[in-house]
Order: structure tokens, then C-alpha cells, then sequence
């Protein structure tokens, strides 16, 4: 054991290095990760869909990571962490260059199969630096290390939706009266056509930066863990075990990860499209987002003061699915009509701003608060005690991202049918499954 309390011997410059670089790659999934939520409205309208096809966005995104997740175990066993997360990062520079074809083209097939490829290489890096944080550390400090990471994870996330708005969505309140008044099909076209080009820049520039991180990152220096063992103690409690199903609180985790996962993409990648839907203009509308993460990183803060040492993971995971449960119902049961002015920063260009935020969209925001913890908390009360099987599980729990597939697609489809708002009622049993696991599933099966 080290200074740490891991069972990898790793010196404090190496640990602290190792979280460091860890972030930056977090960081990099925020990014990435929370375009989606302008990307929605922007090829909504770009591609002419409907708010259920606009959510396809999602799926196409999460759906790699049930089907990359097990492929990306395999390869890291073969490369290692450190060339496995290279080769995460050219996975992703691919996808982001079909943007290029697609947007050319205005086909929405492609914008989808671009975001499936970089979702790919996404679950190629998540499958490996999960539990490679897990494990630097002691066990019950790991919910604190995963928030250290998530602010990186969240703020990255805060900031994009707002940097890719301002380059693909200026003017864009100009652009919707221009085709609100166009009926010429081919005059149309072109206007749509200059819209979608919008993106081929942004997206240039990401697949250069991340062949370059890909290239740097090998000549880095990162600490050896050793994902198949934990702590000797726990390891002799499975010396009967066979397969990674042989463990309730791992299944009842996949399962409880899959529906947090929907809901988080929800909070985040809805919110603008709902301001949009209750007629809130995209000059506040677009700033929506950066909201909901903002929350997710106040809670982060929390867990990294609190965790251990005011109240456990499994406290943490608690409150935060009562929370999520009542600012689900705030939400949906807050009449549309009721808002209020607050002064907002506009990162891009540092002026204040006044931005329209009615009550139900805030508590759609601070969904993102009852979010923070729940995968700090929830990913290493699944991985604990599974000794040799550590690498597997973790697979699966990536695997169990695909609920961001799915169930933003229910929502879309919810909100066709009966409304924006109303569609929110699907978050409500989603934070009661996770209510079970923390108050009962995490000790299913554990003597």
C-alpha cells in the first residue's frame, strides 16, 4: 500500500500527474460530449426534422457506447491505457471530419454517423479512465476523485454549447424569419445550405487538436494501475465467483446507470429545444445549458468538501435522487408562464447579459445539481469487490451510457405527442430506480 491507500504503488507526484492528466481528458469528453445540445436545435432546423427525429442526435451518440464498450475492453487489454487512449482520440478526429461531407451535403445520415463514430472513441477512453480513477486511490475516496475530474468534465461542457452557439447560431433569430417568409423551394435550400456549413470549421479544428492530444499523449509518462486486482482482502471474497454476473449490485448499477445516464442527457441536451418550444428566444434559449452544467458542477464542489469526510457516497447518492425526483415535478408541474430576468456572462464576448429564464426551464437546470454525485457515487459502489473482473464490469457499465440513447429518444417522442413539458414526467420514475440502488440495490448480494 502507498500514501494512497492503493494497492498500486504510486508516489504522490505520480498520483497527483496521473488525476492531472485524467482531467484534461474529462475535460475533453465535456466538450465533446455537450455540443449535442445546440447540435439538437441547430440540425433540427438545418435538416428539416421533427423534435422526435432531432433526437436521434443522442442516440446515434450514446448508442456507440454499447456497442464499442466490450470491443474497447478487448483492444486495452492489447495496447494498454495510455495507447488505447490515443488511438480513443484518432477514433474521435475521424468522426468529427465526416462532419465535414455532411454538412456539405445537408445529410442528416451522416451528421449521424459522424456522431457515432465519436461517440466510439469516446467509449474507448471512458472504458479505460473510469476505472483507472477508481482505482488510483482508496475505495471510499473514489466519488471525491471522479468530482475533482467532473468539474473539468462539466465545465468543458459549460462552455460549449456557447462557443459552438455563437459561431453556428448567430443571427439565427433572423435566419428563422427568413424561412418563415421564404416559399421558393430552391431559395430555401440555399439558405439551409449556409446554415449547415456553419459547422465545417469547428469541427476542422477539433480533429486537428485531437490527432495532436493523440500524438502527445504517447510520449507521456502516466502510472501503471492494476485494474485486474484490488485490495488482497477483497479479492479472497471471490475466489468462488465465476462470472461478472454473479454480482446483484453490479446488475441493479448497470441498470440504475442506464437510467441516470438518460435523464442527465435530458437535463442537459433538452433544455435549450424546451426554451425554444415555451417561445423563449435563442438569445437566452442558448445559454440553457450552461446552466444545467453550472449546477452539475456546484454539486461536484459538494463531493469533493463533503466526501468522506461530512457523508458517504451512498448519502450522496440518496439526496441526490430525492432531488431529482422534486425538481422533476417542479418542473412539469410550474406553469410555462412564469419567468424572470437574470444577468448572465456570455463567455465569448464578457458582456452581461440579461437572459429570459422562466421557473419550470430552472428547475430543468437543476436537474444537472441532482446529477453531479450520482455517477461519482454510483460507479465505484458497482466496481467494488469485483476483483478480476474489475475490467469487465467496467465495460458494462459504459455500456450502460447507452440509457442517454434511448431515453432522450422517449422524450422526443413524448413531446410530439403530448408537449415539451409534459414529456419530463419520464424522469420521475428514472430518479425512483435510482433511489432503490442507493437506498437498497448497492448491497445486493454482499455479505
Amino acid at each position: 500500500m502507498n500514501n494512497n491507500g492503493t494497492s498500486n504503488a504510486i508516489g504522490k507526484k505520480e498520483y497527483i500527474f496521473a488525476v492531472s492528466v485524467i482531467g484534461i481528458f474529462f475535460f475533453l469528453f465535456g466538450f465533446v460530449t455537450w455540443l449535442n445540445g445546440i447540435l439538437i436545435p441547430f440540425l433540427r432546423t438545418a435538416c428539416e426534422l421533427t423534435d422526435f427525429e432531432a433526437y436521434f442526435v443522442t442516440f446515434a451518440f450514446y448508442i456507440s457506447y454499447l456497442v464499442m464498450a466490450l470491443p474497447s475492453s478487448f483492444l486495452l487489454k492489447k495496447t494498454g491505457f495510455k495507447r488505447g487512449m490515443s488511438i480513443g482520440l484518432w477514433i474521435m478526429a475521424v468522426g468529427a471530419l465526416i462532419f465535414i461531407p455532411a454538412a456539405m451535403t445537408r445529410t442528416f445520415s451522416l451528421f449521424l454517423l459522424g456522431l457515432f463514430v465519436v461517440g466510439a472513441g469516446l467509449a474507448l477512453l471512458q472504458t479505460a479512465s473510469n476505472p483507472y480513477i477508481t482505482i488510483l486511490g482508496p475505495p471510499e475516496t473514489a466519488a471525491k476523485r471522479i468530482s475533482i475530474v467532473g468539474i473539468a468534465n462539466k465545465f468543458a461542457g459549460a462552455i460549449a454549447p456557447i462557443i459552438l452557439a455563437h459561431v453556428i447560431l448567430k443571427d439565427s433569430a433572423v435566419l428563422e424569419e427568413k424561412l418563415a417568409q421564404v416559399t421558393d423551394a430552391v431559395a430555401r435550400a440555399g439558405i439551409l445550405d449556409e446554415l449547415a456549413s456553419r459547422v465545417i470549421g469547428p469541427y476542422m479544428i477539433m480533429a486537428i487538436s485531437l490527432v495532436a492530444l493523440g500524438l502527445l499523449l504517447m510520449f507521456v509518462k502516466l502510472p501503471e494501475v492494476d485494474t485486474d486486482t484490488e485490495d488482497p482482502a477483497v479479492g479472497d471474497t471471490n475466489t468462488s465467483k465465476t462470472s461478472v454476473w454473479q454480482f446483484p449490485h453490479l446488475i441493479l448499477g448497470m441498470i440504475a446507470l442506464f437510467v441516470y445516464v438518460g435523464v442527465e442527457v435530458i437535463a442537459g441536451d433538452t433544455i435549450i429545444r424546451y426554451g425554444q418550444s415555451i417561445n423563449i428566444p435563442m438569445e437566452s434559449a442558448k445559454y440553457y445549458t450552461s446552466l444545467t452544467l453550472f449546477g452539475m458542477i456546484i454539486g461536484y464542489i459538494c463531493g469533493i468538501i463533503f466526501i468522506p469526510k461530512t457523508f458517504t457516497q451512498v448519502t450522496a447518492l440518496k439526496a441526490s435522487a430525492i432531488l431529482g425526483v422534486v425538481f422533476s415535478l417542479g418542473a412539469i408541474f410550474t406553469p410555462a408562464h412564469i419567468s424572470f430576468t437574470m444577468p448572465f456572462v456570455d463567455i465569448m464576448t464578457f458582456q452581461a447579459i440579461d437572459m429570459t429564464l422562466p421557473v419550470t426551464v430552472l428547475f430543468v437546470a437543476l436537474l444537472g445539481l441532482a446529477n453531479a454525485l450520482v455517477w461519482p457515487a454510483m460507479w465505484p459502489l458497482s466496481i467494488i469487490g469485483l476483483g478480476k473482473f474489475t475490467k469487465t464490469a467496467s465495460a458494462l457499465l459504459v455500456m450502460a451510457i447507452a440509457g442517454g440513447a434511448i431515453l432522450p429518444l422517449v422524450y422526443g417522442q413524448l413531446a410530439v405527442s403530448y408537449s415539451t413539458q409534459t414529456a419530463y414526467w419520464m424522469c420521475v420514475p428514472a430518479y425512483l430506480i435510482i433511489a432503490y440502488y442507493a437506498f437498497i440495490g448497492h448491497k445486493a448480494g454482499k455479505k
